[in-house]
């Protein structure tokens, strides 16, 4: 009697063994699906719009001389890269470091496909940006209205207000705009900032004509977490092929939240060679996350850059040499480029 109670616990136990084998297999098998799934979405190539010589030059507190930052960007344009963001036509007073932008822009070698834009606040600006022979310009807001103020001293409305007569300018012209949308993911002023907020900020952008919305992380404390969140949020109002991901690496999440943003199907990714700039109205902003890092991830990825990671590593090592600095990329660090 015992012998056969035995049994019957044995093939009890058998069939416990093999359910929960089939089960285990079974999660597995949905977990490497999902795998491939996540993997399919990524973009087969990616855009990167270098922003190093405007945005990660424009807090240095010494003045970078003309010929280097026109040496950086035709180092740039060797390596590659399609979109560097060349300079700024903004007020000296406010920005002195772009004061040179009419001798940048006469004194690069416009290499065919690449585009060189230029940040125009105000129609002023625009018109000084067609007198230098700008192709394309951009216009940035901020989905916080404490930023809106402290940056441009206006409100998030009113500062949408002015973009108007850029656009319609821009329009007459035929110049593309790209727009762009600060503190995305927290605002040094106000702390976190709704997903809501910044839909309505990218949507207004987007009607407006804006053919590109980029989101920026301004003071580098998303995470994946929130970026999912405001992106879910910002997809819902325009369409992913229009917006693109600005990244600082202020808790050294940069990465880790662009790689959910090109899960979630954006392929253009902003940043800055040797990791430079920071914000000078988001106090202990670090820097852009640095192209030599995007890149790497990148083609680890199995992703189209175009980009020569060599050449581009030259050009960081360049830049950080002259600025007497060490380079914030951890790729470059890795390798001993400074």
């Amino acid at each position: 009697m015992a012998a056969a109670i035995m049994k019957l616990v044995n093939r009890s136990s058998q069939k416990t063994f093999m359910g929960q084998l089939c089960i285990a297999v079974t999660a597995a098998a949905k977990a490497s699906t999902a795998g491939v799934k996540a993997r399919a979405v990524l973009p087969d190539k990616v855009k990167i719009v270098e922003v190093g010589p405007r945005d990660g030059l424009q807090n240095e507190k010494i003045i970078v001389p003309t010929e280097t930052k026109i040496h950086l960007i035709n180092m740039l344009s060797e390596a590659g890269l399609s979109v560097i963001e060349a300079t700024s036509f903004v007020s000296p007073k406010w920005v002195p470091q772009m004061a040179d932008q009419m001798e940048v822009m006469s004194g690069i070698c416009r290499k065919p496909g690449v585009t060189y834009p230029v940040l125009t606040p105000n129609l002023k600006g625009f018109q000084a940006a067609m007198k230098a022979g700008a192709s394309e310009v951009a216009i940035f807001g901020a989905a916080s209205e404490l930023f809106s103020k402290k940056n441009i001293n206006c409100t998030v409305d009113e500062s949408l207000q002015r973009f108007e007569e850029v656009m319609k300018a821009a329009k007459e012209a035929r110049i593309p705009v790209r727009g762009y949308v600060s503190c995305v993911l927290g605002c040094p002023y106000e702390g976190k900032v709704a997903p809501e907020k910044v839909a309505y900020v990218a949507k207004r952008l987007y009607d407006m004509g804006c053919y590109e919305i980029s989101l920026g992380d301004t003071i580098g404390v998303g995470t994946p977490g929130t970026m999912s969140v405001m992106l879910e949020a910002v997809t819902k109002e325009v369409p992913v092929n229009a917006l693109a991901v600005h990244c600082h690496d202020t808790y050294g999440q940069a990465l880790a939240n662009i790689l959910v943003a090109l899960q979630m199907g954006v392929s253009v990714v902003d940043s800055s060679v040797a990791g430079l700039g920071g914000c000078p109205y988001a106090q202990g902003a670090s820097g852009n996350v640095a192209t030599e890092d995007v890149v790497y991830m990148l083609h680890g990825l199995g992703l189209r850059t175009g980009v020569d990671m060599s050449k581009l590593m030259d050009a960081g090592t360049f830049i950080c040499r002259t600025l007497n600095r060490k380079s914030n990329s951890k790729v470059a660090q890795a390798t001993c480029k400074l």
